[in-house]
C-alpha cells in the first residue's frame, strides 16, 4: 500500500523510512518463510535532547537514541511475539525464530489475528506532524537558564529554583503486515519547563509551568514559561483550610482533561472484556448533559495525536465518542472487538486527538459564573477506581466567593462517583489546553463532596 505524504520531505526522512521499510518487508517475508499464517512488525527509531538546569547552573544533559523492532507471528489462532533493538540480519532471524518458537506452543485464542484486511488504510494525509527544531545542547541550556531567571526574578517572593528544562525528540516508525501493508508515521516533541518554590520555612510552596508542541514555533518563550511557573508559585502562598462540605468544583483545563482520561479508562476494550469497568454494557446510554459531546479526530493537522492508521493499520476516521450527552461507541482494536462480538473502532494503540465543545466562557468568566467554590489546580494520587467508578483524589486549588478567588487551599479531598460527576457538568469553558490531545477547557462540576483540613 502507501506512505504517509506526511514524510516525503528532505531525502535523509526517505532514506531513514525506505531503509526501515525494507527491513519490515525483509521481516514479513522471512515469517512467512517460517509458515506463519499471518505476521505483522513495527520498527521504530528515536532520537532526542534534553537538558536540566537549577539555580543557574547545569545539571544534566542528555542524548538519546533508541530502536526496536517488535515481530508477532500467528499460526492459526496461536499468537507469539518477540522484539529486538538490533536491526541487523542475524538478530532480525532470531527474533522471528523466537516469536514463531512461541506461537507454536501457544494456546489457541479465538479472537487473535490481525485485524481484517479490508480496513487497512489507504491513504495518507499530510499531517503536519514533523517539524525538526535545530537545537543544539548550548542553545538548549541557555533557553532554560533564560526560563528559571525569568522565574526567579518575577517576585521576590520566590526563594528557590526546582530547575529548568528544555527537551527536543522526534521519532520515526514503520508498520508492516502480511496484509501487504506497509504504513510510516514520523513525529517530533518539544518542550520548555520550569519549576519553582516560594516561601520560606513551613510556608514554602511549589508550582510549575511547561510549553510543549511539534513544532518549536508553537512553544511560548522560555521567559514567558518562567513567569508563568512564578506567578502560579506566588498565588499558593499562604493557603487557609477549608470546611467539609459538598460545593462547586472548576477543573481548570490541565486538570479537567483527567476526567475524559477516566472515561476513556472505562470505555476501553481491555477493561470491557475483563469485565472490570463502571461503563459495562452502556453504549446507548446517556451519561453527560444533552449539550455535551466528545468527537475524535485522528487526521487533524499538526495535532499531537494524529494518524491516518492506527497500531494494526487500521484506517483512522473522525467520528464521535459521546454525542448528545450519549455514549455512542467503545474505544476498540481489533482483539478487544472479536472479545466483546464488536467491530474495530481503530484504536489499536489508543485514542487520537479528542476535541469536546465548549458551552462557556473559560477562565475568569467561569470563576465568576460560579459564583462559590473549588477551582483544582492540581491533583494527586491515583484514587480513581473504574471498576466501581469512585473517585477520591487529593487536591490543591483557591477558593472563590461571590465570584472571586480569596484565597489558595491544599490538603484536600474531593470525592464523588464518576457517573454522578459526568451528569453534573454544567459548563465546558472554551479556553483549551492545547498541551494535549484531549483538547479541553475548564470543566465545572455542579457538587462534589470536598474534604478540607477543618470539619
Amino acid at each position: 500500500m502507501g506512505m504517509s505524504s506526511d514524510l516525503a520531505k528532505p531525502s535523509v526522512q526517505i532514506d531513514q523510512i525506505g531503509r526501515l521499510s525494507e527491513l519490515a518487508t525483509g521481516v514479513i517475508a522471512r515469517c512467512r518463510a517460517h509458515g506463519a499464517s499471518q505476521s505483522e512488525v513495527s520498527i521504530n527509531e528515536d532520537s532526542g535532547l534534553s537538558v536540566n538546569v537549577r539555580l543557574g547552573e547545569v545539571e544534566t544533559v542528555e542524548r538519546t537514541g533508541d530502536r526496536g523492532v517488535a515481530v508477532t507471528v500467528y499460526f492459526g489462532k496461536c499468537k507469539g511475539s518477540a522484539s529486538t533493538a538490533d536491526l541487523q540480519p542475524s538478530s532480525l532471524e532470531a527474533t522471528v525464530d523466537q516469536a514463531c518458537a512461541i506461537a507454536r506452543f501457544t494456546e489457541a485464542d479465538p479472537a487473535a489475528g490481525m485485524a481484517d484486511p479490508e480496513l487497512m488504510a489507504v491513504d495518507f494525509p499530510e499531517l503536519d506532524l514533523w517539524h525538526p527544531w535545530d537545537v543544539d545542547a548550548d542553545r538548549a541550556i541557555a533557553l532554560a537558564l533564560q526560563a528559571e531567571a525569568a522565574g526567579r526574578t518575577a517576585d521576590r517572593r520566590i526563594s528557590n529554583s526546582d530547575g529548568a528544562g528544555v527537551s527536543s525528540g522526534q521519532s520515526t516508525a514503520v508498520y508492516a503486515n502480511s496484509h501487504g501493508f506497509a504504513g510510516a508515521e514520523r513525529n517530533t516533541q518539544h518542550s520548555i519547563s520550569c519549576s519553582l518554590i516560594a516561601g520560606k520555612n513551613d510556608g514554602m510552596q511549589r508550582d510549575y509551568w511547561y510549553t510543549a508542541a511539534l513544532a518549536a514555533e508553537d512553544l511560548e518563550s522560555a521567559a514567558q514559561v518562567g513567569r508563568r511557573a512564578a506567578e502560579r508559585t506566588v498565588a499558593r502562598l499562604q493557603p487557609r483550610p477549608l470546611p467539609t462540605g459538598d460545593y462547586p468544583v472548576l477543573f481548570a483545563p490541565e486538570m479537567a482533561r483527567s476526567l475524559v482520561g477516566h472515561l476513556i479508562g472505562a470505555v476501553s476494550g481491555g477493561a470491557l472484556y475483563r469485565r472490570a469497568s463502571f461503563l459495562l454494557d452502556s453504549v446507548g446510554s446517556k451519561l453527560f448533559p444533552d449539550w455535551f459531546s466528545i468527537v475524535e479526530q485522528p487526521r487533524l493537522r499538526r495535532g499531537l495525536r494524529s494518524a491516518a492508521f492506527d497500531a494494526e493499520g487500521v484506517a483512522t476516521r473522525e467520528q464521535d465518542l459521546v454525542r448528545d450527552g450519549v455514549l455512542v461507541r467503545y474505544v476498540l482494536g481489533s482483539y478487544s472487538a472479536r472479545k466483546l462480538g464488536l467491530a474495530t473502532t481503530g484504536n489499536a494503540g489508543g485514542i487520537h486527538n479528542l476535541t469536546i465543545p465548549a458551552n462557556a466562557e473559560g477562565g475568569d468568566k467561569m470563576v465568576r459564573a460560579m459564583g462559590r467554590g473549588l477551582l483544582v489546580t492540581e491533583l494527586m494520587g491515583q484514587g480513581v477506581n473504574t471498576i466501581t467508578g469512585d473517585y477520591s483524589r487529593g487536591a490543591a486549588g483557591f477558593w472563590i466567593e461571590n465570584g472571586e478567588i480569596v484565597h489558595s487551599v491544599d490538603e484536600i479531598t474531593i470525592a464523588g462517583h464518576l457517573r454522578a460527576m459526568f451528569l453534573a457538568v454544567e459548563a465546558v469553558g472554551d479556553d483549551v489546553d492545547r498541551r494535549s490531545h484531549i483538547q479541553i477547557g475548564s470543566v465545572l462540576i455542579g457538587k462534589m463532596t470536598v474534604a478540607g483540613a477543618a470539619a
